[in-house]
């Protein structure tokens, strides 16, 4: 597993999140607050608080969480590890 800040501020970041998310098959989920969803949800992350920073947790290992990571490079703010 690892952990991972993210920043999602416009309508436009989350949809793309949610769609490059949805190509991994591995868990990938959203914490903020008290707030925990699946990271592949478009109406859960709207429920969020998109103001402040996000804790993404991914079960993903290897090459393919390497890859996801890439993808999605732009929203990272720092690691969590």
């Amino acid at each position: 597993m690892s952990n991972h800040i993210i920043r999602l501020n416009t309508i436009h970041q989350v949809k793309d999140f949610v769609n490059r998310s949805s190509r991994y098959p591995f868990e990938i989920t959203l914490i903020s607050g008290r707030m925990i969803i699946n990271g592949k949800s478009i109406m859960g992350i709207f429920g969020l608080d998109l103001n402040s920073p996000i804790l993404m947790e991914t079960t993903g290992e290897g090459e393919e969480l390497e890859r996801f990571l890439s993808e999605i490079q732009e929203y990272l703010v720092s690691p969590q590890d």
